[in-house]
């Protein structure tokens, strides 16, 4: 309220002025006209002078105040409304902006900028909470029905271990979907990287292949690993997290019985790290949401996921001042590269 009143101040201030100003030049002009003789030579009088000098410049002083005060104030005016709007949660709403380049065609254009970016962030929120919450009650779900099935004494031991184990492996989806959460959400609101060390890049990525033997043993994938020896500081539990999940999602959109390649060297200031398996691919229309929260693309319902493993890889990339990049083609294979920004003092690796 106090911000309106000041507002409505300083644009009174500026009608006054410039009905001050038109009056002046309007009472300095009959002046001159009066000291020119022009009225002792027609039928006014110089004792009506005062009163006719009064009167133009009343009129004239009013007009251009209206008109000038009516442009002036007509943007100011719509950008407290729209702002009105905004503040309900309306983020539709935009002003018409100016093609001048001025202080207020600046502000309006900044204002349809920031409703524009908040509509976004709101219908990003939306789509998360929906996504959300169907992620967590489709497993939720299945627990419970399988476990409503244990119940029963009419079941084999055979349906009976299967159940069991169905509620097992929810069970753990839940638990990395949650586990992925919180460290997507922590990561989201960190700025810098903390506990930072050297450590051996190609060890790591041969440690991360070790952890995930029997995923790839089960799909029988021939695995080939080009690792050059790289000395890397960051943190390292972190950046494992990007291996582990870039190696599981080729492991899991792998066909039966195919090559992965994993490669690790540098190249100038940077260490690149490749990930290329000879899966189904992605679509071009899949391609633009990879990175996006919860997305799986057409594979959804058929593949096991959350749609967090590729954020989480994009945030810890970023967090690294690095870079990640894909390359696919549909029924031959992706390849995920990460390139990460080395310091001088971590290459070449010492032998």
């Amino acid at each position: 309220m106090k911000k309106t009143l000041s507002f409505n101040f300083l644009m009174f201030i500026i009608v006054f002025l410039i009905m001050f100003s038109s009056n002046l030049i309007c009472v300095l002009g009959m002046m001159v006209l009066y000291y020119l003789d022009f009225f002792h030579n027609n039928i006014f009088s110089h004792y009506a002078f005062p009163a006719l000098a009064m009167l133009a410049s009343l009129i004239v002083g009013t007009g251009l105040s209206i008109i000038v005060g009516r442009k002036i104030l007509k943007p100011a005016n719509e950008l407290i409304n729209a702002m009105q709007v905004v503040a309900t949660g309306d983020f539709s709403v935009r002003v018409k902006e100016q093609g001048k380049k001025t202080e207020m065609a600046e502000l309006l254009s900044n204002f349809n900028t920031m409703a524009e970016e908040l509509g976004g962030i709101e219908m990003f929120r939306q789509d998360f909470i929906n996504n959300f919450s169907h992620e967590f009650k489709t497993p939720i779900v299945s627990i419970r029905g399988f476990a409503k099935q244990l119940l029963k004494d009419n079941i084999s031991e055979e349906q009976r271990k299967e159940y069991a184990g169905i509620i097992i492996a929810e069970s753990e989806r839940l638990t990395n979907m949650s586990f992925n959460i919180l460290l997507l959400t922590k990561l989201e609101n960190q700025q810098i990287i903390s506990d930072k060390k050297e450590f051996y890049l190609d060890e790591q990525l041969r440690k991360c292949v070790l952890l995930l033997e029997k995923q790839w043993s089960r799909k029988r994938i021939q695995l080939n690993l080009q690792l050059e020896e790289i000395r890397y500081r960051s943190n390292e539990e972190m950046l494992s997290h990007v291996w582990n999940n870039l190696i599981l999602n080729a492991i899991k959109f792998s066909t039966e019985g195919s090559e992965m390649v994993i490669k690790c060297y540098a190249r100038g200031r940077k260490a690149i790290v490749e990930v290329q398996d000879e899966g189904i691919g992605i679509n071009p229309g899949t391609m633009k949401h990879i990175f996006d929260k919860f997305y799986q693309g057409e594979a959804s319902h058929t593949t096991e996921g959350n749609g967090l493993g590729l954020p989480l890889v994009k945030r810890i990339v970023d967090l690294c001042q690095g870079r990640i990049t894909v390359r696919s083609e549909v029924g031959k294979g992706s390849t995920f590269t990460v390139q990460l920004p080395l310091e001088e003092v971590c290459y070449p690796a010492n032998p």
